[in-house]
């Protein structure tokens, strides 16, 4: 008798699961947002930032008398860009982002540029440069150059680990949160506490069912990553694989926290982009985090994401082992099973 009613458990478990996989797989917006998207978006940005030579830098030179000359000595430099400009029409086109930098008219010349940019900063230097030297003066030596091409050393090959980190965040949160906040909205969770099976199973069938789709889902974006941008994996696949599964579970925990409460869709999206906005700015999806000021780097390195992400890329791009990430997989772990055990305990059925 007890072995009949613990497969009868286990198999509507299983039955919870399966329908919740045939719903996903019957929506074309899962499918296009969980495989499609996140591929699309990395072709895009590897288009963008793929290797190949720097642009010129465009920078504007005040009409006058000295103006030809000093745009032909900007120009005879692989690095600027110049044009001669009326002054008024110089200053419109710095101000709206046309050009990093203007040299006036008088002698000798001033610049105006916004030292906070860096592409104007970088300007500033190549454009006095070219004009010392068009004014006589003599470098003392000839510097070599490397530049860093090889793979691992690319921005794309920064982006793709931060990219997957990004979509196991959402499909991990939105996946649970807004399809629990649909079932509780339509009386389907109210419906299947009345029905025999356990609240827990209705819970893990929902957490399953994303597991299940991490496989292909992280699979697609890295087999694309690898094959068509030659973005290095230097790390153990296994390793790589854990750290996603982790990273799931953690993202999971929020989005079932998330949904807690919510009756609504307009609520639990409020709560969803409450939670996942301060991680796209602040986790180094696309950036380092080293960015922002040390006070805030506490709360920069706590986050769930910002954990994941520089997991990913120490095994993808460092080849680090399991014992130099555990301060970040601790991390994830504590924001899994605080979340979920909160998740739990304020969780609403109807």
């Amino acid at each position: 008798m007890a072995e009949t009613r613990q497969y009868k458990i286990h198999s509507a478990f299983t039955e919870l699961t399966l329908a919740r996989l045939r719903e996903l797989i019957r929506e074309p917006e899962a499918v296009f947002w969980v495989f499609v998207f996140p591929i699309i978006l990395t072709a895009i940005l590897g288009v963008a930032f793929r290797s190949r030579p720097p642009a010129r830098l465009p920078v504007a030179v005040v009409a006058g008398s000295l103006a030809e000359g000093r745009r032909a000595a900007l120009a005879s430099g692989p690095d600027l860009a110049p044009r001669i400009l009326p002054e008024h029409q110089a200053r419109q086109e710095l101000a709206r982002g046309h050009v990093v930098l203007l040299v006036s008219a008088e002698d000798p010349p001033s610049y105006s540029y916004d030292p906070t940019q860096p592409e104007s900063h970088a300007a500033r230097l190549a454009v006095d440069a070219a004009l010392q030297r068009a004014a006589g003066r003599t470098d003392a030596f000839r510097p070599g150059e490397i530049t860093m091409t090889e793979p691992g050393a690319r921005y794309v090959d920064f982006l793709v680990p931060g990219l997957l980190g990004m979509t196991l965040m959402g499909t991990g949160m939105w996946g649970i949160g807004f399809s629990l906040v649909v079932a509780r909205n339509g009386h389907l969770l109210k419906r299947l506490v009345a029905a025999p099976v356990r609240r827990g199973h209705v819970l893990g069938a929902q957490l399953a069912s994303r597991l299940v789709f991490l496989i292909p889902e992280a699979g697609a974006l890295l087999l694309f990553a690898c094959l068509a941008l030659g973005v290095p994996l230097r790390g153990s696949v296994w390793l790589l694989a854990a750290l996603s599964f982790v990273g799931a579970l953690a993202f999971s925990g929020l989005g079932l926290l998330a949904a807690a409460r919510p009756r609504t869709i307009e609520g639990v999206s409020g709560i969803m982009n409450l939670v996942m906005v301060p991680m796209w700015i602040f986790s180094g999806i696309f950036f380092s985090t080293e960015r922002f000021p040390a006070a805030m780097q506490p709360f920069v390195q706590a986050l769930p994401l910002t954990a994941l992400n520089d997991a990913l890329r120490g095994v993808m791009l460092e080849g680090a082992g399991l014992m130099a990430l555990l301060p970040k997989v601790a991390i994830l772990v504590a924001w899994g099973t605080v979340s979920s055990a909160l998740a739990l305990k304020f969780f609403r059925w109807q």
